[in-house]
C-alpha cells in the first residue's frame, strides 16, 4: 500500500491559502490560525523542519481599514497589506507561542530571488533559522512589490521557497479536496486525481481558474507550483485544509488529496536559480539545430544557431531560448548584450571578434549557465 508523500519528508513547506485563514474575507480567523499552529507544532515535535508560507495580510488589512471589497488600485492594495501584515504577524506569534515555538517573519519579492546574491542570502537566513529551531513565516512583500515583479500568488511563492531551501515536500492547503479531472462545480463526472507526476502536461489541462473571491490563486497555479517544486526534487500535495488534522494524518502516512510526485532529477543549485526566474530580460529565437543541441546534446548556445533577438538586455542577464514554435526550451545568462547579440547572430563564433571588435566568449550562453526547461 502506498503512503503519503509527506510521511518520510524531513523538511516541509506548508502553504495556507487565504480562505483557510480568514473569516469569509472579514479579517483573520483567530481560531483557525490557532488550529493550524497546533498542527504545525505537532509536526515539529515529530522532528520535521517546517517553513510556513501564509496568505492573509491583505484580507486582514481590508477588515482593519473597513473596506468591504478588495481594491484594484495597486497603491491601495499595498496600503492594505502594510496594515494587515501587522495583524497577521501578531496572531501567528501568539498562536505559536502557546506551543513554545519561536517565529520569524520573512517578506520576499521576486527581485530578492532573481538577484543571485540576495537569493543566496535569503537561503542562508532561512537555513540558519531552521537550524535555530525557529519557524519562518513567509509572505510576499506586497507593500513594495509592483505587478511587473510580483510572484502573483502564494502557490508560486511556496514552490520557489521549496526550491530555495531544498525542501522534500510542498503542501498546498486549499479549500478544495485536491485536483480534479474537470471542474467539479460544472462536471458531475469529475474525479479526484489521487496520484500523478508533477509536470505532466495533462494536469495543466485539468486545472481551472480561481474559485475564491479572497485569494488570487486557482488550481492552475497549484499545478504549475508542483511542476516548479519538482525541479528541486520536491513532491507536492494539494489537499483540503478543511480536513480534520490534515497535516498530522499526512505525516502518519494517510493519503489525502492529490499527490504529485517529482520523478525528475533535481537541478543543480545554480541551474535551479535560473529556472526559478519568473521574468526574463529578453528572448533568443533558435533554429532547429540549436534547439536540438540544447535539448539532446547538452551543448552551449552558439551565435550561429540564433535567428532573432528580442528585448534590451545587458551582458550577464537571464534570457529565454525559444524554438521555432515559440516554446521556451531553455534559459540562461547571456554573454553578450542585446545589440551585440543581434550583430553576431547567424555567424560562426570565429567571426565574433571581427564583427564586434572584441570577443568575451565563443558562446552566447555557456552550458554551465544554461538550464533546459523542456524535453524534446
Amino acid at each position: 500500500m502506498s503512503r503519503s508523500l509527506l510521511a518520510q519528508a524531513p523538511r516541509i513547506v506548508v502553504k495556507i491559502g487565504s480562505s483557510l485563514l480568514t473569516d469569509e474575507g472579514r479579517g483573520l480567523d483567530h481560531a483557525a490560525i490557532a488550529l493550524w499552529a497546533g498542527q504545525i507544532a505537532a509536526l515539529r515535535r515529530l522532528g520535521r523542519e517546517i517553513v510556513l508560507v501564509s496568505s492573509g495580510a491583505i484580507a486582514e488589512g481590508l477588515q482593519r481599514l473597513g473596506w468591504s471589497r478588495r481594491p484594484s488600485a495597486l497603491h491601495e492594495l499595498q496600503a492594505a497589506a502594510a496594515v494587515g501584515q501587522m495583524g497577521l504577524v501578531q496572531v501567528y506569534e501568539r498562536a505559536f507561542h502557546e506551543h513554545g515555538l519561536r517565529t520569524a517573519q520573512i517578506l520576499l519579492t521576486h527581485e530578492d530571488l532573481a538577484d543571485r546574491r540576495r537569493y543566496l542570502n535569503a537561503r542562508s537566513t532561512l537555513r540558519t533559522l531552521l537550524d535555530l529551531g525557529v519557524l519562518p513565516i513567509i509572505n510576499e512583500n506586497d507593500t513594495v512589490v509592483v505587478d511587473e515583479i510580483r510572484f502573483g500568488d502564494n502557490d508560486t511563492l511556496g514552490a520557489l521557497v521549496t526550491n530555495l531551501i531544498e525542501a522534500d515536500c510542498l503542501v498546498i492547503l486549499t479549500d478544495q479536496p485536491g485536483l480534479y479531472t474537470a471542474d467539479p462545480r460544472k462536471d458531475p463526472h469529475a474525479q479526484l486525481v489521487r496520484h500523478a507526476q508533477a509536470g505532466d502536461p495533462a494536469l495543466e489541462a485539468m486545472a481551472g481558474g480561481a474559485g475564491s473571491s479572497v485569494g488570487t490563486g486557482g488550481m492552475a497555479t497549484k499545478v504549475l507550483a508542483a511542476k516548479r517544486a519538482a525541479r528541486s526534487g520536491a513532491h507536492t500535495i494539494i489537499v483540503s485544509g478543511r480536513e480534520a488534522q490534515v497535516l498530522q494524518r499526512l505525516a502518519d502516512g494517510e493519503e489525502i488529496g492529490s499527490h504529485l510526485q517529482a520523478d525528475t532529477r533535481p537541478l543543480a543549485a545554480r541551474k535551479q536559480w535560473l529556472a526559478d526566474h519568473l521574468q526574463v530580460a529578453g528572448r533568443l529565437h533558435l533554429d532547429a539545430g540549436a534547439s536540438r543541441a540544447l535539448l539532446e546534446d547538452g551543448k552551449s548556445l552558439l551565435p550561429i544557431g540564433v535567428t532573432g533577438v528580442d528585448g534590451d538586455f545587458g551582458r550577464g542577464e537571464v534570457v529565454a531560448c525559444v524554438d521555432a514554435n515559440g516554446r521556451e526550451v531553455a534559459r540562461g545568462l547571456c554573454n553578450y548584450a542585446a545589440d551585440e547579440a543581434r550583430r553576431i547572430m547567424r555567424l560562426p563564433s570565429s567571426q565574433i571578434e571581427a564583427t564586434l571588435g572584441f570577443i568575451d566568449e565563443a558562446e552566447l550562453i555557456h552550458r554551465d549557465n544554461l538550464v533546459v526547461l523542456a524535453s524534446d
